[in-house]
């Protein structure tokens, strides 16, 4: 078994009569995990032109997992709020880039945001081998969720809420090593009661 007949990788082969011993894949083959039927799925665009829709309902689980991934991969140029205020550029990066709350970008549909990740633009590079389709379209959730957040209006807030809303409690502080831990929440009734109830 040591020696046994072979042919090296597109070496002649006299035993086809193209001679190539390198046989193309069955015509319609597709890799495992290359079925893109959705294009604007994988591509975020309608044509040429990016879309204005997600491709699947935005949940709070999408949101959640948008941060993370946020947080993970466009945040250290970014920044956690997206104004560009990232700790990259702060270190002399070659250009800051545009904050998510400037109109052009507040106005550009979700397909380009989209776009941008798997194609890259400008100085940054793509994303499409770190980030799967999934996750971008979660990060574009997130970042239409950012927007919203830095231009909210007294109108966006929903009855009921306070203005600003209070700070968090917290059961534990947290350390460095460890997360805080928040106290359940009480409800207003309650909070009068104990503070009636407090001689101090």
């Amino acid at each position: 078994m040591h020696v046994q007949p072979r042919q090296n990788p597109l070496s002649r082969s006299d035993f086809y009569p193209d001679q190539r011993s390198e046989r193309p894949p069955v015509e319609g083959t597709v890799a495992r995990g290359q079925l893109h039927e959705d294009t604007y799925f994988y591509t975020g665009k309608i044509g040429n032109n990016p879309g204005d829709a997600m491709p699947f309902p935005v949940t709070k689980e999408v949101l959640a997992r948008g941060r993370e991934r946020f947080n993970i991969f466009c945040a250290p140029c970014h920044s956690r709020v997206g104004d560009g205020n990232g700790f990259v550029p702060s270190r002399g990066f070659a250009r800051k880039p545009p904050s998510f709350h400037i109109v052009r970008l507040q106005k550009a549909p979700v397909g380009y945001f989209f776009d941008v990740m798997t194609e890259g633009f400008g100085t940054m590079p793509d994303y499409a081998s770190q980030i799967p389709p999934q996750d971008r379209w979660d990060i574009v959730a997130y970042v239409r969720a950012l927007q919203l957040s830095q231009n909210a209006t007294k109108a966006d807030v929903p009855e009921g809420q306070e203005i600003p809303s209070a700070p968090p409690k917290f059961r534990e502080p947290g350390s460095g090593a460890t997360l805080p831990v928040l106290a359940p929440q009480q409800k207003s009734g309650e909070m009068e009661s104990e503070v009636k109830e407090d001689p101090k």
